[in-house]
């Protein structure tokens, strides 16, 4: 669960203003670093920095999401943990600047938020 959330969506600079997932995004407690983009049909966010490598996590670890746009703007769908064999639910909410993800497991038993900022 915690690959998951630390490896998390990210957003260039030049995509701030904008809804889109693509770009390179900074962890609310400035612990990583992350890039997504397109990777064929699915959408990767890869680890370009992590700072505490204690729980797993190291640069490059990535995670292969498949989502699509909500009516309210959001995005939802599943991500996969290669790493870990693990299949995540996943949600995405937009801001500009900003994305706030939500990772959970069981059923939507289990999940967590983060928050990002798109990197200067």
């Amino acid at each position: 669960m915690r690959r998951l959330l630390l490896v998390l969506i990210t957003a260039s600079p030049a995509a701030a203003g904008s809804t889109t997932l693509d770009g390179t995004w900074l962890r609310d407690d400035g612990n990583a670093r992350v890039v997504i983009a397109p990777c064929g049909d699915k959408i990767c966010a890869i680890n370009l920095w992590v700072g505490d490598t204690s729980k797993g996590e190291a640069a490059g670890d990535k995670l292969v999401m498949t989502l699509s746009r909500q009516t309210d703007g959001t995005f939802s769908g599943t991500a996969y943990d290669p790493k870990r064999d693990w299949t995540y639910s996943m949600t995405v909410k937009t801001a500009p600047g900003e994305l706030n993800t939500r990772g959970c497991i069981l059923g939507r038993l289990i999940c967590r938020d983060v928050g990002w900022k798109a990197a200067d």
